[in-house]
């Protein structure tokens, strides 16, 4: 409708952003993945009889892009995650022990990401601190080279066990390789476990891997408004005022009102009702 009120101060601008040139999803498998211990989970799986591992969480990743040979415009993206990995074991009767460690995953994918013939530069720090020090300080990079972007969620614990020294484990990376940005996220420093015994896992991850270039557009947009609503803050001095003011989760009180679906391994589920006595 071209006299609405939404056209009111609407224009014609140009942005800069990213396109998107290609894309996939993944849904990995990764078996009998190593997880480098801290020194007390180290001695923990190295006295054990039981162990669980609770909790996987993704920490960082990091892509490189490589040119495929003979083939213009494609790239090969090797993508490595760091994952801590959650644990408790059972040192006696009653006595059960937490520890963590980080366990590395690597995968490969090729993707299109077209020919770039401009050097980009941007006017971006590469140091992080306020007041930054060093030749770097300042400095920009170029390259034409497309944005590799890596979307994934924390993976699913498929299976975990614990093997003898002598077990020979594919790793991706040495403990040396590990940087210090994910050390830091464990309880203590990473053991190199290389007469012990190992804790192997395997994860589900679902993932989704793209590549970008940037990109000039011409839009239509619209100014933009100052909100009208006011910003809020609790009270110091009454903590329980905030919370008086929330709705009631009504929602997560009530049973919904279909039941999801069930998916059974076992062809004959639908004909049982309960459990049979060999089952018990």
């Amino acid at each position: 409708m071209p006299n609405s009120p939404c056209d009111r101060g609407r224009d014609t601008v140009c942005i800069d952003t990213y396109r998107v040139l290609d894309s996939c999803r993944d849904k990995d498998c990764f078996e009998d993945v190593r997880v480098y211990l801290t020194c007390y989970g180290q001695e923990i799986i190295d006295r054990t009889t039981a162990h669980r591992t609770k909790e996987a969480h993704v920490l960082w990743s990091y892509i490189d892009i490589d040119d495929v040979p003979f083939n213009r415009g494609f790239y090969q993206l090797t993508i490595r995650i760091y994952i801590k990995i959650l644990c408790e074991a059972c040192l006696g009767p009653g006595n059960v022990r937490d520890f963590d460690g980080i366990a590395v995953v690597e995968k490969k994918v090729v993707l299109f990401g077209s020919e770039g013939n401009v050097s980009v530069f941007k006017s971006e720090y590469q140091n992080d601190g306020f007041c930054c020090s060093g030749e770097n300080c300042g400095a920009v990079k170029s390259n034409n080279l497309p944005v590799a972007v890596l979307e994934t969620v924390d993976p699913i614990i498929l299976n975990s066990k614990i093997v003898e020294p002598d077990r020979h484990c594919p790793c991706c990376c040495t403990i040396d390789e590990v940087p210090d940005r994910v050390c830091s996220a464990v309880s203590g420093d990473l053991a190199d476990g290389r007469d012990s015994n190992k804790l192997l896992v395997s994860l589900g991850l679902f993932s989704v891997v793209r590549i970008e270039r940037p990109a000039q557009y011409l839009i239509s947009a619209s100014e933009y408004s100052v909100p009208a609503k006011e910003c809020v803050s609790p009270v110091d001095d009454d903590p329980c005022s905030l919370f008086r003011k929330m709705e009631f989760p009504t929602r997560e009180f009530s049973i919904p009102s279909k039941l999801p679906a069930f998916t059974s391994m076992d062809p004959d589920s639908s004909k049982k009702c309960g459990c049979d006595k060999k089952d018990v």
